[in-house]
């Protein structure tokens, strides 16, 4: 993990992520996880597994709940990221200002 000291401050949030290959190489997987399904995918999936079962073993209710939380859990896991892409952009802009504003006293 990287360390932070007033003589080298990062110049930004993504500065400090970046520093660190094991969390810059997790943000890429997981952005491109994220970025590669969608609910049309789901419902592909689930349409799938339907026309697949057996009709006199189904799947059991519980299994299609639990599967179907888990997409929303990761639905609302995506929205979170993009909310925390947007405050950590508003944080650079606002580590730039600062930045200029006092080289400028």
């Amino acid at each position: 993990m990287s360390t932070i000291s007033a003589t080298s401050a990062p110049t930004n949030l993504k500065a400090i992520n970046g520093a660190d290959p094991a969390i810059a190489g997790a943000a890429r997987t997981k952005a491109a996880g994220i970025a590669t399904l969608d609910q049309g995918d789901f419902l592909k999936l689930l349409t799938t597994q339907l026309q697949q079962q057996d009709p006199l073993a189904p799947v059991d209710n519980k299994d299609m709940l639990a599967q179907m939380a888990q997409f929303s859990a990761l639905a609302g896991s995506a929205e979170t990221n993009a909310t925390l892409g947007k405050i950590s952009d508003k944080l650079d802009a606002l580590i730039e200002a600062q930045r200029t504003a006092s080289s400028g006293i």
